[in-house]
């Protein structure tokens, strides 16, 4: 029964692939942006998790590499909702609406 309680790398791969998948389904399912820009922040944290664990895996140099690689992913992954979050507001704003099958051009 001890094996049930180890943690290993494949349950965090396991883990960043399941994390990965559901942000890729509210990508291609959902049409609301909000909802989209959600999901795509599900799937760089899934990313970071995989960066983190395969830095793990091979420790020393290569990990303090992939720990920087995923802090600087975290960084866009900031500006990206920012930059995001601005957007749709100024669409709803200007349209009333955030959805993604109505909208045709951005400018006004």
């Amino acid at each position: 029964m001890k094996w049930f309680f180890e943690i290993g790398y494949g349950h965090f791969l396991v883990l960043s692939a399941a994390l990965f998948t559901i942000g890729l389904l509210g990508v291609v399912l959902r049409r609301n942006a909000l909802i989209v820009l959600m999901a795509v922040e599900l799937m760089l944290n899934a990313a970071n998790i995989a960066i983190v664990t395969f830095a793990r895996m091979h420790g020393g140099e290569a990990g303090m590499r992939g720990h920087s690689l995923a802090f600087i992913v975290i960084a866009v992954a900031a500006s990206e909702a920012a930059v995001g979050l601005a957007i749709v507001v100024a669409v709803f704003r200007t349209r009333r609406h955030a959805d993604l099958d109505r909208l045709t051009a951005l400018k006004h």
